[in-house]
Parts: C-alpha cells; structure tokens; sequence
C-alpha cells in the first residue's frame, strides 16, 4: 500500500497531500507539517508521526505523502555511495549518504515503519521534497519549506522545472538508483522529486 508516487500523480484533486518537513530532535519541534489546503504547524517528531499515521489510517481516499528527506539512494558501479544530480549545486553539496541528508532519512524510514505497520486501507503513495540551497542570510523554515512544496504540487504545469522525475537522478549511467527503504526490508520504489530553492 505504500509505494513512490509516479509523474502522473501529481495532480491537487488526486487524493489528499501531506506535506513533511521532518526533523529528529529530542526537544525541539523540528518538524514542519502541512495537510492539503490546512494551514502550515511545527511538530515534535513523535507528534508529526502520530498525525500522519492517524491520517493514512482513516483516509478514504489516496495519500500522497511529501517528506523533504532523501527517499531514494545511488550506488556507483562498485557498489560504493553514490550522490544523485540534485544534491550538487555549484560548489555546494546535500548527499544523501551524509551529515543532515542522512539524519533525516533515518526519521523518514521511522515514519515510513510506522504508516506499513498502521495497516493502511488506502494507497499511500510517496513523493521525496528537497528544499536546499537556501542563501546564507536563511535560516531553516519548516512552515515556509512545506508551503514551497505544496506551491509545486498545485501549479504542476507552471513548477516543471522543479519536479524531477526518477530517471533524471543518476550522475552516471550505469549508478544503481535504489528505494532508501530497502536497507529496513521494503522496497517502496523510487519517488520523483519536488525540488525548491529555500
């Protein structure tokens, strides 16, 4: 029931979209949280989780789920980590295998865990957001970054430029672009991506 969501999808009336700036903090609100056309609020994780889960689980409907963490993951032809096209702009660097990048995929498969063993009824299809390269004058904005992605998803036509289809990630040819859940032992596919300039 949860697998990447495909080009094709993304279209504002398919469903109900989730939007998840997620973070992993022991005390902070780390984690900004945007549902469909609600307004934008920050979470604990354990708080954006439950939220999320409590909605899948009563959906009626396809969810798609947006989480600004690296979804998918890229290995080089000798099996070592690879990074993908969009996490190198210029001189600076976001991989997935390291620092921030890392971190918040461990919350995401966590988060993930959690929706599989909720037993939803409805597709919950995934979606990765990656909201980088922000000047040095930004600090991190959990509300604005999940109001980017959802300003994407709903003018798809208008936003091409910034929704990255799948096949467009490898930095080499024969790279093997895999599901960053396989490590935890499912394979959700991999995602396109919604990438916005904070």
């Amino acid at each position: 029931m949860i697998h990447a969501g495909t080009l094709a999808d993304i279209v504002w009336s398919g469903g109900t979209w989730v939007f998840l700036d997620i973070g992993f903090s022991k005390k902070r609100k780390s984690c900004g949280l945007l549902v469909h056309d609600a307004a934008p609020a920050e979470f604990q994780f354990y708080r954006a989780r439950g939220e999320i889960v409590d909605l899948v689980r009563k959906a009626t409907a396809p969810a798609n789920l947006t989480i600004e963490a690296p979804l998918s993951v890229a290995f080089d032809i000798s099996g070592n980590p690879n990074g993908r096209r969009i996490e190198k702009q210029g001189a600076k660097t976001r991989y997935w295998y390291n620092g921030l990048g890392c971190a918040v995929m461990v919350a995401a498969m966590y988060l993930v865990r959690a929706i599989h063993e909720s037993c939803p009824t409805h597709e919950v299809r995934l979606f990765e957001g990656f909201v980088s390269y922000k000047g040095p004058a930004l600090e991190s904005d959990h509300l604005r970054d999940v109001l980017l992605m959802r300003k994407v998803i709903k003018d798809p036509a208008g936003n091409a430029a910034s929704i990255i289809a799948p096949d467009s990630l490898k930095v080499a040819i024969d790279d093997r672009l895999v599901s960053a859940f396989c490590v935890a032992g499912f394979d959700c596919g991999v995602p396109p991506v919604i990438k916005c300039d904070g």
